[in-house]
């Protein structure tokens, strides 16, 4: 079985596992699947604020497709979440793609 048939499969056994659903969103990344990737990061992050890995991908998937606008407020709500989290280097890296962008 491919990679994203067995990450169905373990979503399907437990849909709230936000490591598997990260895990599917990234290979759909992989494959050029932007709207499935979209909707799964989105969906964490509106049942787990807090799962703070999500925010740059998502950022990133945006930016390659052309909604800078969304981008840029997942990047900032990513950074309010790592702030308060206290994670340095997640804050660091979101920061720069923020920027980066911001800049353009």
């Amino acid at each position: 079985m491919d990679r994203i048939g067995k990450l169905k499969e373990f979503l399907s056994a437990n849909p709230h596992d936000n490591f598997v659903q990260h895990a599917l969103a990234l290979e759909y990344v992989k494959i050029g699947a932007e709207a499935q990737a979209r909707q799964l990061f989105e969906e964490l992050l509106q049942r787990d604020e807090n799962y703070i890995g999500s925010y740059y991908h998502l950022g990133k998937l945006l930016e390659r497709t052309g909604h800078s606008g969304d981008a840029l407020r997942w990047y900032q709500q990513g950074m309010s979440r790592a702030r308060a989290a206290g994670d340095r280097h997640a804050y660091a890296e979101l920061q720069a793609a923020w920027e980066e962008l911001e800049d353009q």
